[in-house]
């Protein structure tokens, strides 16, 4: 177990022995690794599930007393596990300032066991002369839903997505605080990774296990042309995050190191293809597992926002996407912390960059998936 004091804990990654065993499949599952065990030092706030499944809300927890807590270390730890387990969390009327944002952001995977080298992630196109370059401003309105929805087809399922699963080093947590938002409409979705690989049969599961998948979002080179700038190619929140060729391979199945149950790493935004199967098997695998998470709405959770409500989600566990209902706009902070590489070798081989160039992959989604956030 890591020490809750030191912001540099590592977990223990031992194998895990005894299965965990509870009502739903998701609560039920046993990973590759002994996972951390949370103190119960939230349990006197009140909160309450929002579903069985995905979704805890506080309604009166301050984040920002708890950044200045004299146990904070602790009290954030807590915060981590819970989420991990829980996948998204909500909390109402918030006060947080954009470097309480930060500091949540990097405490929360610091003292969770994330390595030294992660940091929060700088996005390749959202940036902003006003904020720090490691904050994204989502700023989304009705004009730019209606030309994403011209071009990506009539389905608004289509925007299901995991943060930034295009780098090697791909996010543990995120933070989005919202500060303009529509009248009515503006909803933001997650669904339970957890929960669609549990539902997958023993064999199916087996099958997936041994295949990795290449995450690709060079559609974000278009959107800096659009905007007259090129796309942030300097180092973004870890190392192994550089360049400007926005592609990394991962497995379809990972096992959360702080959790330690497994989840399906798949999603619609930035996923293209499963690396060990043909153009034509690839495309009919992703398709059935994008069903799982498109078409089981009792393991989704439907969040309607209030002004200064904050959502933290982990985006290991979940994918999420927002729902263009409104005509007014919908404004916030968001910040993306970044965890651990989730495969041996991060960068793509010479002999699977020459694959991808042989097969035709649409690539149009993830050019607006991060402008159209909720």
């Amino acid at each position: 177990m890591p020490s809750t004091q030191s912001t540099s804990a590592q977990s223990t990654l031992t194998p895990a022995t005894t299965p965990n065993k509870g009502a739903l499949g998701s609560i039920g599952l046993c990973g590759s690794y002994k996972p951390l065990v949370a103190k119960g030092l939230l349990d006197g706030y009140k909160s309450s599930d929002v579903t069985p499944v995905i979704g805890r809300q506080y309604p009166d927890l301050q984040l920002s007393k708890l950044l200045k807590a004299p146990n904070a270390d602790e009290l954030i730890r807590d915060l981590a596990i819970v989420i991990s387990q829980r996948g998204v969390a909500f909390f109402k009327k918030q006060s947080l300032t954009i470097h309480e944002q930060k500091e949540l952001g990097n405490q929360l995977g610091a003292l969770s066991g994330r390595p030294l080298a992660s940091g929060l992630h700088i996005h390749p196109t959202e940036r902003s002369a006003e904020l720090p370059n490691d904050v994204s401003t989502i700023y989304s309105q009705r004009q730019a839903y209606h030309k994403y929805r011209t071009a990506l087809g009539r389905l608004a399922s289509r925007g299901w997505h995991s943060d930034i699963t295009f780098e090697p080093i791909p996010s543990d947590f995120a933070i989005l605080k919202i500060k303009t938002l529509p009248e009515t409409g503006g909803n933001t979705l997650w669904a339970s990774a957890y929960e669609v690989y549990d539902r997958l049969s023993p064999a199916y599961k087996k099958f997936v296990e041994g295949l990795t998948t290449e995450h690709e979002g060079n559609g974000f080179h278009q959107v800096a042309a659009a905007q007259g700038t090129k796309v942030y190619s300097e180092v973004r929140g870890s190392p192994a995050n550089v360049d400007n060729d926005l592609r990394a391979i991962h497995p379809v199945v990972r096992t959360n190191p702080i959790t330690g149950w497994k989840g399906l790493f798949i999603n619609q935004g930035f996923t293209k293809r499963i690396v060990e199967l043909t153009k034509e098997e690839s495309e009919e695998t992703l398709a059935y597992l994008f069903k799982l998470y498109n078409q089981n709405h009792d393991l989704q959770v439907r969040y309607r926002w209030s002004k200064n409500n904050v959502a933290i989600w982990a985006n290991g566990p979940t994918v999420h996407t927002a729902t263009y209902d409104y005509d007014d706009t919908h404004e916030g902070d968001c910040v993306v912390s970044l965890g651990r590489s989730l495969t041996t070798i991060l960068n793509l081989s010479a002999a699977v960059k020459l694959s991808v160039s042989n097969c035709s992959f649409d690539n149009t989604n993830a050019s607006s998936l991060f402008i159209l956030h909720p």
